[in-house]
């Protein structure tokens, strides 16, 4: 059965899929978690905090996805593809994590803002915790890069790099007609507001021959990373 803490997180990001986080009401998420007031503010201190606090919760439970998928005993180049694909389709659905891995934010999220210097330290460690802010997209690919094995960290950087440019640059859908810019349906295609494939398993095949390449070239770099 969900804490008290997670039943609120869950119950706030239901929300957003229907209203922007300016509209969400710290009175409603209550409710919907069958909790009080009180418990709401003792949890999260304000809604900025609760805001942290559902920001912070996307961050690790990508990174536990990653460290799943990364322990996959398979062949390095495959387990990469997965994580790339993953990646994209988790992004697609979660606009918390896009936001998060790409730095776009937008009036519908929650305001990623740390709290204030010198405000008293929140009571739950937890809180504490989601009150220092979420990573940048940098230190969150970082932390990707570095759940994966030191011998393949070029590549696992490769991954996540393909997969952030699907994310930031969906592809237009095959047959789909031109769309001319300066145009309403232009400005909503620039944004990546187009239609996205059922599956993204058409990509397995291309990223699994780069990866493949990636690794079996010997790096001399001291980082085996990608620059």
């Amino acid at each position: 059965m969900p804490t008290a803490r997670e039943a609120l997180l869950d119950a706030a990001l239901a929300a957003l899929a229907h209203r922007p986080w300016s509209a969400v009401r710290m009175a409603d998420l209550a409710t919907a978690a069958g909790v009080s007031r009180q418990t709401l503010y003792n949890e999260f201190g304000s809604k900025d905090g609760l805001a942290r606090a559902l920001v912070r919760r996307e961050a690790d439970a990508y990174l536990q996805g990653v460290r799943k998928l990364l322990a996959d005993p398979g062949p390095a180049a495959r387990t990469l593809a997965t994580l790339a694909e993953w990646i994209v389709a988790r992004t697609a659905a979660r606009p918390v994590l896009r936001a998060l891995l790409t730095g776009a934010w937008d009036a519908r999220l929650p305001a990623p803002r740390p709290a204030r210097p010198g405000a008293r330290p929140a009571a739950v460690p937890a809180q504490r915790r989601a009150d220092a802010g979420p990573p940048a997209p940098g230190e969150l690919v970082a932390a990707t890069v570095a759940c994966a094995d030191e011998r393949w960290a070029a590549g696992c950087e490769l991954a996540v790099r393909i997969a952030l440019s699907h994310v930031v640059a969906p592809p237009v859908p095959y047959g789909t007609p031109p769309v001319p810019y300066g145009t309403a349906a232009g400005a909503r295609r620039a944004e990546g507001q187009c239609a996205e494939p059922e599956s993204w398993s058409p990509m397995t095949p291309t990223i699994t021959r780069v990866i493949e390449t990636i690794l079996s070239v010997e790096t001399t770099s001291p980082r085996k990373t990608m620059p």
